[in-house]
């Protein structure tokens, strides 16, 4: 099985993203960030569902990214939205989180000899971050076979966005079928100390409408009804 590095964050894309991987016949290194984020309900997720979904292995890199804040999710004095999804950027956005997500994943993947990194970014139900877009994923492709040994060597890197071009139904049907526990995962942007979801940000917004339409039970838990 050729190793590939996964980027998980706990969500309910990054566990469809790993079971793909995991489908194709990848030997799973999963890689969490705890960039200083509202909580760590969905780092406790995503060591449930490496395990569940059969990774080789599962770290966590600490990064402090609320020194810069900037986001409602690494700022405590910005507040989540939670009245639905509105035009444009929202303050949920982390400068350049992706960006520095991927670049770790790189780094380890030069480590582990991959030429694999998956990320769960997703184009269609999202909430219109420019760091989730298929120009985006090209980019970073071109950048990392331009910045690395590996590339030099003659062993070109690919960035795999399985999800890039699914609406939220369709990723919980195909993740369903390839067997995700979705109430391992956490999506919400703010939620409690015991991994219960608030229901009203636009993750938790985006994650319920797309059970809806898949027409499967939600077996996410709210803080409240």
């Amino acid at each position: 099985m050729k190793p590939a590095v996964i980027l998980l964050s706990g969500g309910l894309d990054s566990a469809t993203t790993l079971v793909i991987a995991r489908a194709q016949g990848f030997d799973a290194h999963c890689l969490s960030v705890d960039y200083g984020q509202r909580h760590g309900a969905e780092l406790s997720a995503a060591a449930r569902v490496a395990v569940s979904l059969g990774a080789r292995e599962h770290r966590t890199v600490h990064l402090d990214m609320n020194q810069f804040g900037g986001s409602a999710l690494t700022d405590p004095a910005i507040a989540v939205p939670t009245g639905g999804l509105a035009p444009g950027i929202p303050v949920t956005y982390v400068p350049a989180r992706n960006t520095i997500m991927l670049s770790l994943a790189l780094a380890w993947a030069e480590v582990l000899d991959s030429q694999d990194i998956f990320v769960g970014v997703n184009a269609v139900d999202y909430s219109g971050y420019p760091d989730c877009r298929p120009e985006f994923i090209r980019a970073f492709e071109t950048l990392a076979n331009l910045a690395t040994k590996s590339a030099m060597e003659g062993r070109r890197l690919a960035v795999h966005a399985p999800l890039i071009d699914l609406s939220k139904a369709e990723i919980i049907r195909r993740g369903s079928k390839l067997g995700v526990d979705y109430g391992l995962t956490v999506s919400c942007y703010q939620a409690d100390a015991e991994g219960r979801a608030c229901g009203l940000c636009d993750a938790c917004r985006l994650r319920r409408e797309g059970f809806a339409a898949a027409g499967m039970a939600d077996p996410t838990r709210y803080a409240s009804p």
